[in-house]
């Protein structure tokens, strides 16, 4: 087991914060959009997750120094696509700068007139609700405005490295209770 020195300060490092925090996998998104001069853009997250049954809300997080995010958020929709473990190449184009991150990249139009890319596992036609500003991110919750469901399993990321969800037969187990008898 490897320990986590404490801060007598009650600071934590950047290495020990993600160390840890990169042991939580996390599904890997792709954030896509029409830019008003009518080019694809778009950038990769880990962060995509559900954030509220009613209404409908999904949330991410994106790093103030993002370059493609400032264009994403003029938009009026954006579509994340949950990315599948085939779409790795995919994932890898996206996630480079300084580039024409679509070229040689295939993509539909969604409802929206937003890139779906073929293969990803869900499509989410989303519009921004906020923008909270925490630290050197931006928390960016959406209203979901529309799903559609595609096909294979999920790209995972975890520790630096991609991969994806291993399925056991046995079920879940049970929840066990907090406290038979709680007396007031």
């Amino acid at each position: 087991m490897t320990k986590v020195p404490f801060a007598e300060d009650g600071s934590v490092s950047a290495n020990d914060y993600r160390k840890v925090f990169g042991l939580i996998p996390t599904a890997v998104a792709a954030i896509t959009g029409i830019s008003s001069e009518g080019k694809p853009v778009g950038f990769v997250v880990g962060t995509f997750q559900s954030l509220s049954i009613d209404p409908p809300l999904a949330a991410f997080s994106v790093d103030k120094g993002s370059s493609t995010w400032p264009t994403i958020r003029t938009l009026e929709s954006f579509t994340a696509n949950i990315l599948s473990v085939e779409q790795l190449p995919v994932c890898r184009a996206l996630s480079r700068r300084g580039v024409d991150k679509f070229e040689g990249l295939e993509y539909a139009s969604g409802p929206y007139g937003n890139p779906r890319l073929p293969g990803s596992t869900a499509w989410l036609d989303c519009k921004v609700l906020y923008e909270i500003v925490a630290g050197d991110h931006y928390i960016i919750v959406s209203n979901i405005t529309g799903m559609e469901i595609g096909s294979g399993d999920a790209l995972a990321f975890r520790g630096g490295r991609f991969g994806e969800f291993l399925e056991w037969d046995e079920p879940a187990p049970a929840p066990k209770p907090i406290a038979e008898d709680v007396q007031a």
